[in-house]
């Protein structure tokens, strides 16, 4: 699914309409009709609609119309004067006036007492005052009434945006209706991306209105949401005829003396997740405890230097840095990978935090480079304030993956991962994962994934939606899920996602 700015939304309007051919009055009954498929008419009998008077009110003039035919108690407001309604609001006004339907015209501050008056005695508040081209803080009687809005206990639900949310960066222009749900229209927008929105948006659901695939072709989109179908089309098909040398080998680099699980979760991420041969390259110190406990894996120690070479070149995919400790002996390590193996990398934990003031080394890459930072990394190396990562993630991560040439898979709310010009975001995940050795994990899914074959950007995305996924399905079942509960899980879920057919 594509993500937009609010400008490509309307010249993709303009463009369905004006060239396709396809009445601006039909994309606003789909889009009435999309916002009804949501709703439980069996149960739900009565509603407050509150509209502006552009389209988004006529989109919830639209859906008023439907609600009434189906013999529902509807209270129907415009916030403003008849006189200013958009040319489609208009007609669906016109409309509703031709059925002999009462619309109040909410012009004083007075008058929103009408308004909480219905919200009390009904079961659902819709908003449709403001759409995605709001670009001004809400003052006045708009502000006043979302106010009135977001005081009252019902159920709300909000069309395409909640109101005063804006839609390219997720900020409040003033003050937001807080939805319990959003009912969006066919793109994703960009503003649903920012960690604070998610308070206002409720849940999300994102819906087809009719605009024609061949018309998106039109206009340059390269971000996208990270969806099952497209992660089922690239997960590799395992044939009768296949043996563990046909999945790859790959190296992971990792652990230090007091930090041996993260090594054991990268590693044993790796051999989860279908790697044919996997080997942990980790300190002498600590060797003996972890091949205790990787009874499917290799070890060997950074003593051996000859072998730990050989190793590496040999490697289809290498992961480096869980559990290393932040300090030269790290650096060295990880400029050795850089400039002397030709395998794909993963840079993940300390050899994240050894590149502060050493990210030209990146440059010196014989191979695809993917870094795993948190923002708390990519602050680091980047200098950059935590709040100003948030508020711009894909930018920043956009920017910094096509300085370096490399691929950025920043973790969070909505993990973004971005080779510089394709942007993926994975929606997967949930806070009950907030634990210790789920980077670790994640780090060895994806080098697992690019040892079977796959590419290091579709290795990056596909990783994170199966970590992110498999974390979702045992949380309906536990209060927190911990590294180890997704390791046991991850076979599962290549499984599941292979099997999906919609």
């Amino acid at each position: 699914m594509e993500i937009i700015t609010a400008q490509k939304m309307r010249d993709i309007d303009r463009f369905s309409i004006e060239n396709i051919g396809i009445p601006s009055m039909v994309l606003m009954e789909n889009a009435a009709l999309k916002v009804l498929k949501n709703i439980d008419i069996n149960v739900v009998n009565s509603f407050t609609i509150i509209c502006g008077n552009g389209n988004n009110g006529g989109d919830g003039l639209a859906l008023a119309r439907h609600l009434i035919v189906l013999k529902k108690q509807v209270d129907i407001f415009i916030i403003g004067s008849e006189y200013t309604l958009s040319k489609d609001c208009e007609n669906n006004y016109k409309i509703l006036c031709n059925m002999n339907v009462k619309v109040l015209f909410i012009k004083t501050v007075e008058d929103i007492e009408f308004i909480r008056k219905s919200m009390e005695r009904k079961d659902i508040v819709i908003d449709a005052i403001f759409g995605t081209g709001l670009s001004r803080d809400i003052k006045g009687i708009h502000k006043e009434v979302i106010f009135s809005i977001n005081k009252i206990n019902s159920y709300i639900i909000s069309i395409d945006i909640p109101s005063g949310l804006n839609s390219d960066t997720g900020e409040i222009l003033g003050c937001c209706v807080k939805a319990n749900k959003t009912i969006s229209f066919q793109f994703y927008k960009k503003g649903f991306l920012n960690y604070e929105s998610f308070k206002y948006i409720g849940e999300l659901i994102v819906e087809n209105i009719g605009i024609p695939q061949s018309v998106t072709k039109n206009f340059f989109i390269n971000d996208y949401l990270v969806e099952k179908n497209s992660v089922k089309s690239i997960i590799p098909i395992r044939t009768n005829y296949l043996h563990k040398g046909n999945f790859g080998r790959t190296s992971i680099v990792a652990g230090s003396v007091g930090f041996t699980g993260a090594a054991y979760i990268a590693t044993q991420a790796a051999v989860r997740s279908g790697a044919g041969l996997v080997t942990l390259c980790c300190p002498e110190k600590i060797q003996d405890i972890l091949s205790n406990k990787l009874v499917e894996a290799m070890t060997l120690s950074f003593k051996d230097k000859e072998k730990l070479n050989d190793i590496l070149k040999k490697s289809d995919s290498i992961a480096v840095g869980p559990g290393m400790g932040n300090n030269e002996g790290t650096l060295k390590i990880l400029s050795n990978i850089i400039r002397y193996t030709n395998s794909p990398i993963v840079i993940d934990a300390d050899a994240i935090n050894v590149l502060k003031d050493n990210l030209e080394m990146l440059k010196e890459k014989n191979n695809k480079i993917v870094l795993t930072p948190h923002v708390g990394e990519m602050s680091k190396i980047t200098g950059i304030s935590i709040d100003t990562i948030n508020k711009n993630r894909i930018d920043i991560a956009r920017q910094f993956a096509k300085e370096y040439d490399i691929i950025v898979l920043l973790k969070g709310y909505n993990t973004i991962i971005t080779d510089g010009i394709t942007t993926m975001v994975n929606t997967t995940g949930n806070s009950a994962m907030a634990s210790g050795g789920m980077g670790d994990c994640l780090t060895g899914i994806i080098a697992a994934l690019m040892s079977q074959g796959l590419d290091a950007f579709e290795a990056a995305y596909v990783g994170a939606y199966i970590h992110g996924y498999s974390g979702d399905k045992l949380s309906k079942n536990k209060f927190c899920v911990n590294a180890t509960d997704i390791l046991e899980e991850i076979p599962f879920t290549l499984k599941e996602l292979q099997g999906i057919t919609s």
